[in-house]
């Protein structure tokens, strides 16, 4: 394989070298500001998606370092919540500077651990230096909040203080920026880390920790224990001194999790699974929502949670948008991730391509109408041999909206196109799901789009457009999609700790319990 000189501007050397060093280095668990193996010595291996080969392998921690872990977090607390704002700004604006300087390796490294396509990764590195620029600027001004006087005889006023180390459980189809989007804000406004990555793309988060110690950030404000969530993650749930939780995953997982940190009494912000629908009515730009329809499925494999997998068309352009969705599919570039063409890659892992086939074959046991692909792609489209990766061949089914592909998350390049007559039968389709976290509505008619936008239970609606980021606004679901809020200033409500301050600005009188001659 090799398709130029350059990819996209990095080099085959670098390529080859990123390849070697994941091979020879093993993903270490970083604690107290150093790199650390398991106690047991244990290690598991991380494939390669495209082909199945083991790329390297990573130190398979539990519960003896997620406690070292954590006490390393809870005792570095007591210096960086006191580190000065600007101080705290400094860091970060370090830390985004040195992901600039190491985007291709980490752009590399994501794409073969991964499988995620070179062109949605670079973004993503991007995303990730931006996820610290972003709230190194919050970083000073983001504590102040309200004051209450009370005529002139009280001062009441609000402060935010950090609420203490935070663990971080991320997954394994953004790795990179899911992880720096929760870690930034937490350091940001004083809070100490412990991530617990997917074992499953285990190892851009070794590299952001080489990255944190570049920085000279002080030892145990970050750290980082490899493993398996039903180890080290579970470990980490439980764990007294880690008072927060962030977890992005699928919603079963998030169940465990929530289930498990009540014991505890522990925040917890999750980020859960999406079967997001797109609605399409007859008046929409018709080109514009088939292209936003077509990236939303198939960009990141499919592997994403804010998905359009629920395409609802109106009867009277069904037939004719949902044919150029499958003339759409069928050309989509399938291959290696690191070819600049490729558009859409393997799957991560061949139980989640079992798992993906599976759903294909429910929904035919089910009756719905298989239009392209639910079948594992052999060659790329220059010819190259997939058959030993997780390749699934971007796969589009009619059907309707009570079938197991429409009602649960498949997490891969499988779009469900069901039909409706009017808005009230979009609207209710749309909502008749157990999910809740982000919907697409097209139309020219701007009084309906912003009807639905009321109406429909999601917690995030696109009008005309595909799901486009914007770091100050709120992120999060509603239903089992979630029910926490990050992103921007509203990150403060889960990553700071409000307290209120009473000031007499004159002796208040004060009720004399029990003093003599009453």
């Amino acid at each position: 394989m090799r398709y130029a000189d350059r990819v996209a501007g990095i080099s085959w050397e670098t390529i080859e070298e990123v390849r070697q060093r994941l091979k020879e280095r093993p993903a270490l668990h970083f604690i107290a500001g150093e790199f650390v193996p398991s106690e047991s010595g244990e290690t598991f291996p991380s494939l390669d998606p495209a082909t199945n080969e083991v790329l390297g392998v990573a130190a398979r921690g539990g519960e003896r370092e997620v406690d070292r872990a954590a006490k390393a977090a809870h005792e570095a607390f007591q210096r960086w919540s006191r580190t000065k704002a600007k101080e705290r700004k400094r860091y970060l604006l370090r830390i985004a500077e040195l992901i600039e300087k190491h985007a291709d390796e980490l752009a590399v490294m994501e794409c073969l651990d991964a499988g995620q396509v070179l062109r949605i990764v670079r973004a993503q590195v991007a995303r990730a230096a931006e996820n610290f620029a972003f709230y190194a600027e919050y970083a000073e001004h983001a504590m102040e909040d309200r004051t209450f006087p009370v005529d002139r005889d009280w001062l009441y006023y609000t402060v935010r203080v950090p609420a203490g180390p935070v663990g971080i459980i991320t997954p394994w189809n953004a790795p990179l920026m899911l992880s720096t989007w929760r870690i930034a804000p937490a350091l940001a406004f004083g809070n100490t880390v412990v991530l617990k990555p997917a074992e499953w793309s285990p190892f851009t988060a070794t590299k952001l920790a080489e990255i944190l110690q570049e920085a000279d950030l002080p030892p145990g404000v970050f750290n980082l224990v490899q493993g398996f969530g039903e180890e080290a993650g579970a470990a980490l749930v439980a764990h007294p001194l880690v008072p927060l939780l962030t977890l992005t995953g699928e919603t079963e997982t998030g169940k465990i999790v929530m289930r498990n940190a009540a014991d505890h009494l522990k925040r917890l912000s999750p980020e859960l699974g999406g079967k997001s629908p797109a609605l399409v009515f007859a008046d929409a730009d018709l080109e514009r929502a088939l292209d936003a329809v077509v990236f939303q499925i198939f960009s990141f494999n499919g592997e994403r949670c804010t998905a359009s997998s629920r395409l609802l068309v109106e009867e009277k352009i069904f037939e004719d948008f949902v044919g150029k969705v499958v003339e759409r599919a069928r050309a989509i570039r399938v291959g290696h991730p690191l070819d600049p063409e490729t558009e859409v890659g393997p799957l991560i892992h061949p139980e989640h391509l079992q798992r993906v086939l599976g759903y294909v074959e429910a929904g035919k046991r089910e009756g719905a109408k298989l239009l392209v692909g639910g079948e594992r792609a052999k060659t790329s489209f220059r010819g190259e041999d997939l058959s030993r990766g997780n390749y699934l061949l971007p796969t589009v089914f009619v059907g309707e909206n009570h079938m197991k592909i429409a009602q649960e998350e498949i997490f891969g390049p499988v779009l469900v196109a069901i039909p409706f007559r009017d808005e009230e039968e979009a609207l209710k389709k749309a909502n008749d799901t157990k999910y809740g976290l982000a919907a697409y509505v097209f139309t020219r008619d701007l009084e309906r789009a912003h009807r639905l936008a009321l109406e429909l239970e999601a917690g995030m609606v696109y009008l005309n457009s595909h799901n486009v980021r914007h770091l100050p606004t709120p992120f999060g679901g509603v239903k089992q999609s979630g029910d926490r809020r990050e992103g921007g200033t509203y990150a403060l409500d889960f990553y700071t700790d409000l307290k209120t301050i009473a000031l007499p600005l004159r002796p208040p009188h004060v009720p004399k319990f029990g003093k003599e001659g009453r």
